[in-house]
């Protein structure tokens, strides 16, 4: 499987060859004004949005002022729930833990509800290197997984996919990871949806051990909390006899009441609902209901770095609803595999580089994946101000070091901008040879008027019209 970044080119050259695709473009463009046009309608419905969205923001901060306290009050309480607690500092050490744990059961099969924490750290791959098998049980990780793909949205991570394409996959695919699609399988999405459901039907059955992501974790009580649309989560929480949650730390929330905010905020963002069709809760273990054995690997991987950035830390209140994603005309046009990281669109642009660094190509590249148009800003429900953040991570890239060409126009801007007498005198040369000004820059700076015009410049210098006419 391909279910991997690594060696992703930056994203200008990914967003290039993906604005070449038609179809891609037009399954995107579908698909996101299809579900950003129902969130309009169903946020429109609440009075108190703005209050829900600033109560959001709140609770997210003081969290994370304080996450220490709340994660060692999550850790007790889901261990005096009959849950373990492990703490993971890195990817490898995640995969590590898993890997052990599974082994432990004496299983070689995994069923999996959707979890993007486990996609950012690669379990994936890691499991299958030590011989045991993990099945998406998301229908859209589904699609992903038996067409060898990458997932390219944060909801729905086979966006990119239409009904034909998804119709194709499961027609040649299935068969080698289970039970075949229906024979005369057509692409209409009930037929999808029950072919999806016999295939996955017979590994909800037949397995014992299940990892999850989570939502939410409520350190108050120890509880985990899991929202979705098919029911393929209440399956893997309740039949398997272990269950391993791999969470990012910054998923707790202190209280049951904190709870409540998010539960109004999140389906109404991500699938424009009222509320999920399935909200999963489980706290530790009960003889008798659910899995015998809980485990719950509380994942670090760069968070709490990002944590330590005054202005990127507003990233880790992110609730995964992909507002910001169907609103932005970048990811739009370029698709989620451009990213390079299995957080993509405007979330992915600041969530990304913190978490691994901005020393790749790709990872340098995503804070400027943006036209800092702000629309990500006005939907997102804890109001994470996203172009503040590729602002401030556009000049940790720049301190690191840019193109030569780059650097020596910064130095002379510099300079000039230092020297008052200088820069009257270079504002009023540029206004007298302005007849002379090419269209397009030369050299490296081809690049940059490739896309936009050069502004016009005025004959006149601001300052001289201002003593002209405001003596």
């Amino acid at each position: 499987m391909t279910d991997t970044f690594l060696g992703m080119p930056a994203f200008p050259q990914a967003a290039a060859e993906a604005v070449r695709d038609g179809q891609l473009r037009a399954n995107l463009r579908h698909a996101t004004h299809t579900i950003r046009d129902k969130r309009a309608r169903a946020v429109a419905e609440l009075s108190d949005w703005a209050e829900l969205r600033a109560a959001g923001k709140a609770i997210k901060d003081h969290t994370l002022r304080h996450l220490d306290r709340y994660l060692v009050q999550l850790e007790e309480s889901v261990t005096a729930a009959g849950g373990t607690v492990h703490w993971a500092a890195d990817a490898e050490e995640a995969n590590r833990i898993v890997a052990g744990l599974v082994r432990a059961t004496g299983e070689t099969e995994v069923v999996k509800v959707k979890s993007m924490a486990t996609q950012e750290i690669g379990l994936n791959e890691a499991l299958a290197a030590e011989g045991i098998t993990a099945y998406e049980t998301d229908l859209a990780e589904l699609i992903v997984q038996l067409g060898d793909d990458r997932p390219s949205h944060i909801l729905v991570p086979a966006i990119h996919r239409n009904r034909a394409e998804i119709r194709e996959i499961f027609a040649e695919r299935m068969a080698a990871w289970g039970r075949p699609a229906p024979e005369g399988l057509t692409d209409t999405p009930a037929e999808l949806a029950e072919a999806a459901r016999l295939h996955l039907r017979e590994k909800f059955l037949r397995a014992q051990v299940a990892i999850s992501g989570a939502n939410f974790m409520v350190a108050e009580t120890g509880t985990l909390v899991v929202v979705e649309s098919e029911g393929n989560g209440w399956m893997c929480l309740t039949l398997p006899r272990a269950l391993i949650s791999v969470v990012g730390i910054e998923k707790v929330v202190p209280t049951w009441r904190d709870l409540e905010v998010f539960l109004q905020l999140l389906p109404r963002s991500s699938t424009a609902e009222r509320m999920n069709p399935y909200t999963s809760l489980w706290t530790g273990t009960t003889e008798g209901d659910g899995p015998s054995e809980f485990h719950l690997v509380l994942l670090d991987n760069g968070r709490t770095a990002a944590l330590a950035d005054q202005v990127g830390r507003q990233a880790l209140r992110c609730i995964r609803c992909s507002a910001c994603l169907n609103v932005c005309p970048v990811y739009e046009r370029a698709g989620g595999h451009a990213y390079g990281s299995v957080y993509p669109g405007p979330i992915g642009a600041i969530l990304t580089p913190q978490l691994r660094g901005t020393a790749s190509p790709v990872d340098a590249s995503l804070p400027y994946a943006s036209s800092l148009c702000g629309a990500c800003y006005e939907v997102c429900p804890v109001a994470i101000d996203i172009p503040e953040v590729l602002v401030h991570l556009r000049e940790r890239v720049a301190e690191q070091g840019g193109h030569p060409a780059e650097r020596a126009a910064i130095a002379a801007a510099g300079y000039v901008l230092d020297h008052p007498a200088l820069l009257t005198a270079a504002e009023r040369l540029a206004g007298r040879t302005r007849a002379l000004h090419p269209r397009r820059l030369p050299g490296p700076g081809r690049a940059w008027t490739d896309t936009r015009d050069l502004p016009e410049v005025p004959a006149e210098p601001f300052r001289d019209w201002w003593r002209k006419n405001r003596p």
